[in-house]
């Protein structure tokens, strides 16, 4: 019986589980996993937290050694084995011991490439291959740079980019009691969430002791310190560069295969390249964009697991379906949780997409129970339509529940009027009455409607620089704790008594802590006739965030009289 001769170059996320799901169709296969470094099957998500001793041992990140693989699947993973060059016509792959340099050729049926992606080091940037530079892509990595930082007894520690693996570093170094400064190029963290939710982010980066410096660029590194573009010098003994991966795609492009449009391998629907039995997956390859259509790129664990899993089924005969991907992904920071999914506003601007976006402020369960948080949600929706394009979510809570749930929505083209209605589970100790997107979908529907009329937090400064009339809605002992500076206390409880204070002649904005009762003051005014009114989505809960990182680190006036 003729064995089909399956090989898998990269032995980690995708490949591994390709090789899994291979010999879970075929029992009679012959499976190869060739890694160029010394592990298999680790979770290289988790490599950060062995910095701050979450996770204690870096040899527990590795899920599945080669034996294990050998003996569970019979499965045979080569570590220290680097693919070299690919013969496509004769189907054959050469093969390099790391270790010993010896060479082999070893043939295949099929061959599913998941090379993964490079971290990006600038040749521009001085010192770049200083030894106290550091990326984190392996268990060698972390190892590496954890040893660097205990025999060198670093203390400051530069983080060089804003984006997941640069913040959960960030984050875990300052754990480990060092000093860190993190340097995003662009104007605000987590490309992934907009420039009004990264300012929450920048806060909780602040109150931790970390240096946030946006806008700025590294130009040299030197053993102590760093040097910005700017001109800026900042303390560092050592650098983890984390400014964004470039796709693997050197081994594809010798075996013929095609790149697309990103720079990333070409697919086709079952994820095979342009070369006939050649496959690819994971962060190499181009993928499609569910609600643009647009080609991408995804570096994430669960689709490149999806990917091998497809891929192997296609070549077994059974149908898959490539439905391209939204971008679902989620990050612990210190005492908060950031979620996010689909499109941000400034995709869908990128995009040309029209749209409209609320944000509501919801507590995470029944506001008398212990450890009730606000969680700040912003859901994004295309404009007439209403069709559901993006969320972005930051509590205390696990608002990984919120953002999933409006995944599923945008995975079967829902509608912000799906969010309304939505039976979720409902318990005090687990969620308020009306879930978080659900009461999202609502304001969301009001919007839609054209109901009433708002503006977004972004906007305030501005309307307090030019005089505008902002009536705070909350009570007067509220008000005093800390207010907008030119705002007009008429609490809600109050404002039915007190109309001749508000104008009919100029436009008025209204707020209150987190939204609920200027909307409850909104409406009622428009019911008896007011046509000047506005509600300020976000209200003071969001102000204060919003404004506070920039109030802390720049010179300019703050709005509010406290925080």
């Amino acid at each position: 019986m003729n064995r089909t001769k399956i090989v898998i170059v990269g032995g980690v996320g995708g490949g591994a589980s390709a090789a899994a799901r291979a010999r879970r169709l075929d029992e009679s296969a012959d499976i190869r996993i060739f890694e160029k470094g010394p592990d298999v099957a680790f979770s290289n998500c988790s490599l950060p937290y062995y910095l701050s001793g979450v996770v204690p041992e870096a040899h527990s990140i590795v899920m599945r050694t080669p034996k294990q693989f050998k003996d569970q699947y019979n499965i045979d993973a080569e570590v220290n084995s680097e693919v070299t060059d690919i013969n496509a016509p004769e189907k054959t792959i050469q093969v390099r011991n790391t270790q010993t340099a010896e060479i082999k050729n070893v043939s295949y049926d099929k061959l599913i490439l998941s090379p993964g992606a490079k971290p990006i080091l600038p040749k521009s940037i001085g010192g770049i291959t200083n030894k106290n530079v550091f990326t984190i892509r392996n268990v060698v990595d972390i190892k590496k740079l954890q040893t660097y930082l205990t025999e060198n007894k670093v203390k400051n520690v530069a983080v060089i980019g804003g984006g997941f693996i640069g913040l959960e570093v960030c984050e875990n170094l300052v754990q480990a009691g060092k000093k860190v400064a993190v340097i995003e190029a662009a104007d605000h963290v987590l490309g992934t969430i907009d420039d009004d939710f990264a300012q929450l982010v920048h806060k909780n980066l602040y109150d931790h002791g970390v240096q946030v410096i946006l806008n700025d660029g590294l130009s040299e590194i030197n053993d102590d310190r760093v040097i910005l573009n700017s001109g800026k010098e900042i303390l560092a003994q050592a650098v983890v560069m984390a400014i964004g991966v470039t796709p693997d795609v050197s081994l594809a492009q010798k075996a013929g295969c095609k790149l697309g449009e990103t720079g990333a391998i070409a697919v086709d629907q079952h994820y095979e390249t342009t070369v006939s039995d050649i496959y690819a997956i994971g962060d190499a390859i181009e993928l499609t964009n569910r609600i643009t259509r647009q080609k991408t790129r995804l570096a994430l664990a669960f689709p490149a697991q999806m990917q091998a899993r497809d891929a192997v089924d296609n070549m077994s005969g059974r149908p898959i379906q490539n439905k391209g991907v939204i971008g679902s992904q989620v990050i612990h920071l210190f005492d908060n949780n950031v979620a996010s999914t689909g499109l941000t506003v400034a995709a869908s601007q990128k995009n040309h997409i029209a749209y409209r976006f609320v944000t509501v402020i919801p507590q995470s369960k029944v506001g008398i129970m212990p450890g009730a948080t606000p969680i700040f949600l912003k859901l994004i929706f295309g404009y007439p339509s209403g069709e559901i394009l993006g969320a972005q979510a930051i509590g205390q809570s696990g608002v990984d529940k919120q953002i999933d749930i409006i995944a599923t929505m945008i995975t079967m083209h829902g509608n912000i009027s799906d969010l309304t209605h939505l039976e979720l589970c409902y318990s005090p100790w687990f969620s308020t009455a009306k879930n978080a997107v659900n009461i999202a979908g609502l304001v969301a529907e009001n919007i839609l409607n054209d109901e009433y009329r708002q503006v977004p937090i972004s906007q305030v400064r501005e309307l307090v620089e030019t005089g505008a009339f902002i009536i705070d809605a909350r009570e007067p002992d509220e008000y005093k704790a800390g207010h907008i500076k030119t705002s007009v206390n008429i609490p809600l409880s109050q404002f039915r008594q007190r109309l001749k204070e508000i104008p009919t002649d100029r436009s008025v904005y209204i707020h209150c802590q987190s939204s609920q009762r200027s909307y409850n003051m909104v409406r009622a005014l428009n019911n008896l006739g007011y046509k000047n009114i506005t509600n300020i989505s976000g209200s003071y809960g969001e102000l204060i965030q919003y404004e506070y990182f920039k109030d802390m680190t720049t010179k300019r006036q703050s709005i509010v009289t406290n925080y």
